[in-house]
C-alpha cells in the first residue's frame, strides 16, 4: 500500500446503496498511524472547565447514534476542471456512502462543560508530516454549534466492523453535510477554543481561492451533486430498446432531494454542436423516478427510462436540485484548488 495512500471508489461500487468498507474511497495527508484501541485516548480541553480524558472501551459505553452518511472528499472532480487545478487528479468517484456508529461529540462536550468564551471546536488527528516547509498535524475546527449538533458522531464503527485503519482507526470524526476534510480521522485531541482557528488545513490548505490571491474562505458544505452509475461510459447500446439511465445525488446539510433531471444529446446532430459541453442544448429534460433514501445524510439512488431512436454517439446528462432549490450548474465556478466540483454529471455512449 503506497503511503500516504489514497483510492477512489470503483464505478461497480457506487450503485450501491451503502458502499463497501474495502471499496471506500481513502483520502491520506502523511500516511496511516498506527493505534491499537486498547492504548488509545482521547483529550478533551482547552476553553472548559472540566478537562478530560477517555478510553476507548469508555467511549463505546456511551450511548451512540448511527446514521447512513455521503462521505466526499472536497477536490472531487477537480480533473473536470480547466485549467486543471493542483492536487490529486481526482475523477468523480472520491466519494461514498457508509453506515457510520458512533457517540455523538455533544455528550463529551456536556461533561467537560464548554466555557461561554469559546467560538470554535478543533479537532486534531494523531498524523503529522511537512507543510510548507513546516511540521503540521491535521487539525481542522468547526464553528460550536455544528460541532455540538446531535448528529456530529466520534465514530467507532463503519458498515457494523470496528473502523479499518485507512478509514480513522480507532476513532474518527463524522460531521453529515460536510466535505470529508471535516471528518479527521485518528481522531486524539479536542479542544475548545476562544479565538477563531487558522491551522494550516483551515486557513491555507482546503480553502477556495478564486485566483491565486485571498482565500475566500474554508470548504464547508457539500454542494449539490450527482452521478450516473449505469450506463458505463463507452457503452454500446441497441437502438429501440429500453436503458436503465441510474445514478446517485446527494446534497449537503441533510437538505434532501427533490428532483434529478435526464437528458440524452446526439452528438452527431449538427445542432446541438459547440453546446453539449455546457449542458444547454437543444434536448429536452425529463425526470427521473427517485428513490426513498435510508436516512437525511444519505444520497438518493434516481432512475430513468431511455430508448433512443436512432444510432450513433450520445451524451447522457443527469442534474440534481435540491429542496432549497440548489441545481448542479452546467460548469462547476473554478478554483485554484478544485474544490467543490459539481456540473452536471455526464456519460457519453454509442447506440447501434
Amino acid at each position: 500500500m503506497a503511503d500516504p495512500y489514497n483510492a477512489q471508489t470503483p464505478s461497480a461500487a457506487l450503485a450501491e446503496p451503502v458502499t463497501p468498507v474495502g471499496a471506500f474511497f481513502v483520502r491520506d495527508h502523511f500516511g496511516i498511524p498506527r493505534t491499537s484501541p486498547r492504548r488509545w485516548r482521547l483529550r478533551l480541553g482547552g476553553a472548559v472547565a472540566a478537562p478530560f480524558d477517555i478510553s476507548y472501551v469508555e467511549l463505546c459505553a456511551m450511548p451512540g447514534r448511527e446514521l447512513d452518511v455521503v462521505l466526499e472528499c472536497a477536490g472531487n472532480g477537480r480533473s473536470l476542471m480547466r485549467p486543471r487545478p493542483e492536487g490529486l487528479p481526482w475523477g468523480e468517484s472520491a466519494v461514498g456512502c457508509a453506515h457510520f456508529a458512533g457517540v455523538p461529540f455533544r455528550s463529551l462536550a456536556a461533561q467537560a462543560r464548554i466555557e461561554p468564551a469559546a467560538v470554535e471546536i478543533v479537532f486534531a488527528g494523531a498524523d503529522s508530516g511537512t507543510v510548507h516547509g513546516l511540521r503540521a498535524a491535521f487539525e481542522r475546527s468547526l464553528p460550536l454549534a455544528v460541532a455540538l449538533h446531535p448528529d456530529t458522531l466520534l465514530v467507532t464503527h463503519m458498515n457494523g466492523e470496528p473502523l479499518a485503519p485507512e478509514h480513522g482507526a480507532p476513532v474518527r470524526l463524522v460531521v453529515p453535510g460536510r466535505y470529508a476534510v471535516a471528518d479527521v480521522k485518528w481522531l486524539v485531541e479536542v479542544r475548545a477554543v476562544t479565538e477563531p482557528f487558522a491551522g494550516v488545513f483551515q486557513a491555507e490548505e482546503y480553502v477556495y481561492v478564486a485566483s491565486r490571491g485571498t482565500p475566500d474562505g474554508p470548504v464547508t458544505t457539500v454542494r449539490i451533486k450527482s452521478l450516473i452509475t449505469a450506463p458505463e461510459p463507452g457503452s454500446a447500446l441497441r437502438r429501440s430498446d429500453e436503458t436503465a439511465v441510474r445514478g446517485r445525488a446527494w446534497s449537503g446539510g441533510g437538505v434532501p432531494i427533490r428532483r434529478v433531471e435526464v437528458r440524452a444529446e446526439d452528438q452527431c446532430d449538427d445542432s446541438q454542436q459547440g453546446e453539449h459541453l455546457t449542458g444547454e442544448g437543444d434536448a429536452a429534460w425529463h425526470d427521473a423516478v427517485l428513490e426513498s433514501p435510508s436516512g437525511p445524510y444519505a444520497w438518493t439512488g434516481w432512475s430513468y427510462a431511455w430508448t433512443p431512436q436512432r444510432p450513433g454517439r450520445y451524451r447522457l446528462l443527469a442534474r440534481a436540485t435540491d429542496a432549497h432549490g440548489d441545481t448542479q450548474p452546467s460548469r462547476a465556478p473554478w478554483n485554484a484548488h478544485g474544490y467543490g466540483c459539481n456540473p452536471v454529471a455526464a456519460v457519453e455512449v454509442v447506440i447501434v
